[in-house]
């Protein structure tokens, strides 16, 4: 059975893409990693081969996850997404690849590592986001109907059969989300809407290397704001509500015509 990894990244990025190959050398050698970049000034590293280049000046993630889906699912039985930010614990691709007859989405726990962690002692570093299920290793219960709310592309998985329904069913991801936010959400639905599973795999750690964030995030405002009302048009419901709160609150963005605009 032939796992192929994609990842997507601008060049800001890059040495954390290279920690990323590293890591899945280490532990998987010769497995096929893939790169789409965002930008078409982005480098991609060496060893990992480049699936495509995007020119737009507002990066499409979107669009960029569809790409690494496509050319992924060609090359292997196995597709895994894993974000840019994000390192293989030593049995994620065996965990993914052991439940892949389950015919599911598959998604593991992410723990977010502290600023200064030792890369070398992940395993005791091991504390996955509380708010999505942790099941035990070896363990892949069905999301609740509820829980699709919770996808995130941070680390999932498919077969490359499931990859193919899910860009002829809905068309994977919605490239009508553009820049930050949101799109993550809508895949989540689609996936629910369509009947398709989405599993919760126990034991396929990824750990996501810190970096500075603002809350909320401030130089997204106006992508998310955009992303949001997309959303609503299409689902009738608000999607990042917390964010658009702490925007309202700010009075950096206001309800007009039932649509969020930003404040000049």
């Amino acid at each position: 059975m032939r796992t192929v990894v994609v990842t997507l990244a601008n060049q800001a990025r890059i040495d954390r893409v290279h920690t990323q190959h590293t890591f899945l050398q280490r532990h998987w050698p010769g497995v096929q990693h893939g790169m789409v970049a965002l930008t078409s000034d982005t480098r991609v590293p060496s060893g990992i081969e480049c699936v495509a280049k995007l020119d737009d000046a507002r990066p499409n993630l979107a669009q960029a996850r569809n790409l690494a889906g496509d050319w992924a699912a060609t090359r292997g039985d196995v597709v895994v997404f894993m974000d840019a930010d994000c390192l293989p614990g030593p049995e994620l691709l065996d965990r993914y690849a052991a439940t892949l007859e389950l015919d599911a989405v598959l998604s593991g726990p992410v723990t977010y590592l502290p600023e200064g962690a030792d890369l070398h002692r992940l395993d005791d570093l091991t504390a996955p986001h509380e708010v999505r299920p942790n099941p035990p290793a070896g363990e892949c219960p069905v999301a609740t109907a509820k829980e699709y709310d919770l996808f995130w592309s941070l680390s999932f998985a498919m077969s490359a059969t499931l990859w193919r329904r899910c860009r002829d069913s809905f068309g994977g991801f919605d490239e009508g989300f553009t820049g930050y936010g949101g799109e993550d959400t809508d895949f989540g639905w689609q996936l629910r809407a369509h009947d398709i599973p989405m599993r919760w795999c126990g034991g396929a750690h990824a750990y996501h290397q810190w970096h500075p964030v603002s809350r909320p995030p401030w130089e997204h405002l106006v992508d998310i704001v955009r992303n949001a009302n997309y959303f609503q048009e299409k689902w009738g419901t608000w999607p990042m509500k917390g964010w658009l709160d702490q925007f309202a609150a700010a009075d950096a963005i206001r309800i007009e015509a039932g649509k969020w605009v930003v404040n000049q």
